[in-house]
């Protein structure tokens, strides 16, 4: 498996998104039990990976909620992924940070706003930057939304709406007034092209003044998830991901809608060793290899 792992945080839009589902239920030892597949399973890589660096004593990433619910569910972790890869596992916790290093500097600007989260599934993010003032939507697939309420209880500013994020009525639920910020981590790679359109499109439409980060594969990542060819020491093998796009490519991500103004990058933080502190950062301004990169991160503003 290349560095990035499985790049999705559990929820596939419509009813292509597996046959697994959220289980609500402890087993004998007090955990909570969930059992998903295929594309929401792919929330429990993220988790893991995400508390696999956090419990490192000089970790990229203060995430001791991971950690917490890592030790509170009843899955078979290393069972299904295997050892936690500390290359993988870091490089997961430095592109969350890149997506908080955002909603923070919403939050700074819009400190009464909302966050909207697309199919975040166990994302901790809230934990992390939350101001004590903003309004949190989490929208998450039925499954995966009982899953989260199970572990991560509804509270008075945060709450999650058990819809697909393509089914746009979930705009509704949103009031604009003080500022949105939409965030789509690890979400539009599982999506057709024509869905990753009308969902940035829909966005724009609605949200003017708003924006949306989002976080893309480049296109060999997607195909060889698409021929079956990313797997774990273990055999867990990701599911495919159809959206593909290169760095380079993404200009074209305001033709999408004319309200979006602008599309730039979101580089992420340096991190620990010479790949993340020292090559990772330089890949990012190589033409060459810019597009070798696992993933990348990017902010769409909106008029």
């Amino acid at each position: 498996m290349a560095d990035a792992g499985p790049d999705g945080n559990g929820n596939r839009t419509g009813n292509r998104a597996g046959n697994g589902a959220g289980d609500g239920t402890r087993d004998g030892n007090g955990g909570r039990r969930v059992e998903l597949s295929e594309v929401p399973e792919t929330l429990l890589w993220n988790l893991y990976m995400r508390a696999a660096e956090a419990r490192r004593a000089r970790t990229v990433l203060d995430d001791p909620k991971a950690v917490e619910l890592v030790d509170r569910v009843d899955y078979p972790f290393e069972e299904t992924f295997g050892t936690p890869s500390p290359l993988l596992a870091q490089g997961q916790a430095l592109r969350v940070r890149t997506f908080d290093t955002a909603v923070r500097a919403f939050l700074d600007e819009h400190p009464d706003g909302t966050v909207v989260t697309l199919a975040e599934g166990l994302e901790t993010q809230y934990w992390r930057v939350d101001n004590g003032r903003a309004r949190w939507l989490c929208v998450e697939l039925p499954e995966t939304a009982e899953v989260r309420r199970a572990l991560l209880p509804d509270e008075e500013r945060r709450r999650t709406l058990a819809r697909s994020a393509l089914d746009l009525s979930w705009r509704d639920e949103v009031d604009p007034a003080r500022g949105v910020l939409i965030t789509a981590q690890g979400l539009l790679m599982y999506l057709r092209p024509t869905e990753v359109k009308d969902l940035i499109a829909g966005c724009a439409e609605r949200f003017r003044g708003g924006a949306l980060v989002f976080d893309a594969v480049p296109r060999w990542f997607s195909a060889r998830t698409m021929r079956g060819e990313m797997r774990t020491a273990r055999g867990y093998s990701p599911p495919p991901m159809p959206w593909g796009m290169d760095a380079g490519e993404l200009p074209k991500v305001r033709t999408a809608h004319p309200a979006i103004t602008d599309v730039r990058e979101v580089p992420p933080p340096r991190g620990r060793g010479f790949y993340y502190g020292v090559l990772a950062p330089l890949m990012r301004w190589l033409p060459a290899v810019r597009n070798l990169r696992p993933t990348m991160t990017a902010i769409a503003r909106f008029s």
